[in-house]
């Protein structure tokens, strides 16, 4: 939520200039479900759409809602337990001494 362009995204609709928002995944717009209720609710206040481009659900009825709902309880799970099992991998390579605790950094 403290994303600059969401933030700028959030004052135009208030301020009316937008009235569609357009987006590829309904997740990779937000990830945690709290956030997207806040999102959705100041999209209805202000009479915006949500379009997804590749999902044919809308949080315009109670049933795309619904839907939307799952798919984001889904993604906020699987973002959890990769984290989780981020640490779990880090910790067990500490304690077999694979890992001195200093940050490694590659470069792509």
């Amino acid at each position: 939520m403290d994303r600059t362009g969401l933030q700028d995204l959030f004052r135009d609709i208030e301020a009316g200039l937008i009235n569609c928002v357009v987006v590829y995944k309904i997740d990779r717009f937000s990830r945690p479900l709290l956030d997207f209720s806040k999102i959705v609710e100041l999209f209805d206040k202000n009479k915006v759409s949500l379009v997804a481009l590749i999902q044919s659900f809308t949080p315009s009825n109670s049933v795309g809602r619904l839907m939307l709902n799952v798919l984001l309880s889904f993604t906020q799970y699987g973002r959890k337990l990769t984290g989780e099992r981020s640490r779990d991998k880090i910790a067990t390579s500490r304690k077999n001494g694979l890992l001195d605790g200093r940050v490694l950094s590659t470069r792509l």
